[in-house]
């Protein structure tokens, strides 16, 4: 067949993991900057309870003269596959929503009082803010209030993220 080719037998062969070599950890997903280590991470996303609560992030930073760590955590949208009755699978949305938070940071004279960087993720927000959080091995995670019906149903962020954090979560009402 043209344009595609067939291996040889000699060609298929895989290489079997030794069950007796110990399995190397896990790397994180990237070296953090060791200037933020102990710093202080908070949510963003541009809304108002966001705000107030980086507000309040770059107060702690300024007081402990440590870095900030802004996380932007880009949605993951379910989509259900029908065929087969198969269990809903996630899609990661391309999200220009954080570019669009760092160049609005980036210009902001607020935050010329303290280093910081911006941080993208995407996934779940309490899983990522931890995440973010333990590479970094932030001292406190600031995140704002959820306020209306969305909150109440599916509980708030800053609720699921107290309840499983690992390091002290600051909720700014």
């Amino acid at each position: 067949m043209a344009g595609h080719e067939f291996p040889e037998p000699a060609d298929r062969k895989r290489q079997v993991a030794d069950p007796t070599t110990p399995r190397a950890e896990p790397q994180p997903r990237h070296a953090c900057d060791p200037a933020f280590k102990h710093g202080v991470v908070v949510g963003f996303d541009g809304s108002t309870s966001s705000e107030r609560a980086l507000a309040y992030a770059i107060g702690m930073a300024s007081r402990s003269g440590s870095g900030l760590i802004i996380v932007h955590v880009a949605n993951r949208l379910p989509t259900t596959v029908w065929a087969g009755c198969e269990p809903p699978v996630f899609v990661d949305v391309p999200d220009h929503r954080t570019e669009v938070l760092g160049l609005e940071l980036a210009c902001a004279e607020y935050l010329s009082e303290v280093p910081w960087i911006l941080v993208e993720r995407g996934g779940d927000i309490c899983h990522e803010l931890e995440e973010v959080g333990r590479e970094y091995e932030a001292d406190a995670i600031v995140v704002g209030s959820t306020h209306g019906l969305v909150g109440r149903i599916f509980g708030s962020v800053a609720g699921r993220l107290a309840r499983r954090a690992q390091r002290p979560v600051i909720v700014i009402p």
